[in-house]
């Protein structure tokens, strides 16, 4: 008897085992080269810091909606999966705000981790005759239908919004600067090095990965204060005579029917990863700034946040 219960107990043990040597997966909910891509980058590489033993990272990609579809396929199909995390950023909030997820609300996944904290940015070509934020602005405010502008999703997203309160600051309506819209920042950047846009209106995240050749000419940020590192001689908005800042939070969400238990484990697995000092530094080379929540603080953060976002999107008449 005790040696079948010793089999048992080992075959049980292998197949634990067995169930968490398959790969994590992180989704990033548009196409590559864009910030939800450098956050599942993030969640790979932070991860695999804490444990060169930790299951491996797979980042896969699911794009349309602007995050809409990752949202439905988590919501109605993979409701449970323990070991698939989905990036999100402000600009999901945003459209969870405004209702372009249908009838979705925040209460409909599992908010496991903020990892870092991105600022909207301007950017055009580094060729472009545009030096400096009121040179375009200036340019839109005489033409605005001879500049086109590439942002990640339609009216009403974050990168519309971003643009449009800096152009109402100068007296420019919104309704008559000429946007194209683009399936998040990676395709942005690409519309933009191939002139098939002048100007893009996105993330520093972004505007980090792409400004490193020297192809690329960032205008603005919209932070407090500038930014350290690759985007050190950016001016900030409030520099260029516009009080405007835009800081745009990225984490992760988990399935509405993940078990407490490993919901928890992922918590305390992201609470652990973001307190050391290698995430900080792992952080800063991808783009993004100190930001760490997880958990219920999490959540209760994101609900306020969504609920203002709400607010200002129907005082802009973006909400039928």
């Amino acid at each position: 008897m005790n040696s079948v219960i010793t089999w048992i107990a080992a075959l049980s043990a292998c197949v634990t085992l067995g169930a968490h040597a398959a790969p994590v997966q992180c989704i990033a909910p548009a196409k590559p080269g864009g910030g939800m891509a450098v956050t599942c980058k993030l969640v790979q590489k932070g991860l695999q810091l804490q444990s060169s033993s930790a299951n491996p990272v797979k980042i896969s990609y699911l794009p349309g909606g602007i995050g809409a579809v990752a949202w439905n396929s988590i919501v109605t199909q993979r409701r449970a999966e323990a070991d698939t995390l989905v990036a999100f950023s402000g600009g999901s909030l945003m459209n969870l705000a405004q209702g372009k997820y249908g009838d979705a609300d925040v209460g409909n996944v599992r908010w496991v981790a903020a990892l870092g904290v991105d600022y909207g940015m301007i950017a055009v070509r580094s060729d472009s005759p545009y030096k400096t934020l009121p040179d375009l602005l200036d340019a839109l405010k005489k033409n605005p239908s001879k500049v086109t502008i590439g942002a990640a999703g339609t009216v009403g997203s974050q990168d519309w919004l971003k643009i449009s309160i800096l152009a109402k600051q100068k007296q420019i309506d919104p309704k008559n600067l000429r946007f194209v819209a683009l399936e998040g920042g990676g395709e942005a950047f690409t519309a933009l090095r191939a002139g098939h846009v002048q100007v893009v209106s996105g993330d520093a995240s972004e505007a980090t990965l792409h400004s490193l050749d020297g192809e690329i000419r960032v205008l603005v940020v919209l932070s407090e204060k500038r930014l350290p590192g690759a985007l050190a001689d950016v001016p900030t908005a409030r520099e260029q005579g516009m009080d405007v800042s835009w800081p745009i939070i990225r984490g992760v969400y988990m399935g509405p029917q993940v078990s407490d238990a490993d919901y928890k484990r992922w918590v305390g697995a992201f609470d652990k990863m973001m307190a050391t000092p290698e995430f900080e530094q792992l952080r800063a080379r991808n783009g993004l700034y100190p930001f760490a929540m997880s958990g219920d603080k999490l959540t209760a953060y994101i609900k306020k946040t969504v609920e203002d976002y709400r607010k200002q999107s129907d005082q802009l008449g973006l909400i039928r």
